[in-house]
């Protein structure tokens, strides 16, 4: 019997694996058993050393270029094989998008139940997880009675706590016979520096109170102070002004950052429910009665194209 955790690569380790890892050792040792972990995606190199300290016995390990990029038909098989060779009786991945539909088609290739987006996840006797419900509204414990036992765990919900555990052992596994039935012809990669919304620490979204397309460059010069990630209301993703890649809410992304920094955007529900978790919540809006307003920590009644390059302008002095 062990626990095992799914260690996402996007070319290079990503913090939600890190993340996912930690809250699988915590898992593993109050349930005694060992955490082991799959990593499916080019050589980890260097990156090895970076898995000392999270608790990780053996990592099986499918190096290989072919695999750099996300496949069904090739990532399923891999990690629904290894949970049954190895007896799992709990897998843990990511809440991304790529581990989302990973545990989804690895929970239906084994025939178990999964729960998604968890924001905790404890032992006493069994797992017990808690998600969001109702756009964040309600949190609910269930306890998983699946074999194995299958969560994903949201992005930016625990930190990263090492250990004195060594590097793990590395067990190589050969790349698996596959004939696959999607072939990827290229891949478009985000520019270099661009902070991954759903992993930020601080993220600075715009909505329909920019007025237009012309407004992103205040809230990036912001982002650029803060380390942050840009994201969008859908109102501004439906005006055309700004990518669905950036859609922070119901029908787009999840963010779970440290500071959410919402400038001109009203807070519909739709809204809340993408970003509601995040730790610290600031406000700025022209309407004293935006429901934003409800929800967040601080808020500001005012013009964003004032108030935001004031708030710059400041931070760049301090920082």
């Amino acid at each position: 019997m062990s626990v095992l955790v799914l260690l996402e690569q996007r070319g290079r380790l990503r913090k939600c694996a890190f993340e996912a890892a930690s809250a699988a050792r915590d898992i593993a040792r109050a349930a005694g058993m060992p955490l082991h972990a799959v990593y499916i995606g080019p050589s980890l190199a260097d990156e090895t050393a970076d898995l000392a300290g999270l608790g990780i016995a053996r990592v099986f390990a499918h190096e290989n270029e072919a695999l750099k990029y996300y496949s069904n038909d090739a990532y399923v098989g891999i990690v629904a094989g290894l949970a049954r060779e190895l007896g799992a009786q709990i897998v843990m991945g990511p809440a991304s998008a790529l581990g989302k539909e990973l545990c989804a088609s690895v929970a239906a290739r084994l025939d178990v139940d999964l729960v998604q987006d968890c924001v905790s996840c404890a032992w006493d006797g069994g797992l017990t997880a808690v998600k969001p419900l109702y756009a964040g509204k309600v949190l609910s414990t269930v306890r998983v009675t699946g074999n194995p036992a299958m969560v994903s765990l949201r992005p930016n919900v625990v930190s990263v706590v090492r250990d004195d555990s060594p590097v793990p052992e590395i067990e190589r596994r050969p790349m698996p016979e596959l004939s696959l039935r999607p072939v990827l012809k290229s891949v478009a990669e985000a520019a270099a520096g661009v902070v991954e919304l759903t992993e930020a620490k601080v993220v600075v979204s715009g909505g329909r109170g920019l007025g237009g397309p012309g407004g992103w460059p205040v809230l990036q010069a912001l982002c650029d102070v803060l380390g942050a990630a840009l994201g969008a209301s859908r109102a501004a993703v439906d005006s055309g002004w700004i990518h669905h890649s950036h859609q922070v809410g119901q029908t787009g992304k999840v963010v779970c950052p440290d500071l959410y920094i919402a400038c001109g955007i009203s807070g519909a529900i739709q809204h809340q429910a993408g970003m509601r978790p995040s730790k610290l919540i600031v406000a700025v809006n022209k309407d004293p009665a935006a429901p934003i307003f409800r929800v967040c920590d601080y808020g500001i009644v005012g013009d964003l194209y004032e108030i935001v390059p004031m708030l710059t302008q400041e931070l760049k002095q301090t920082l």
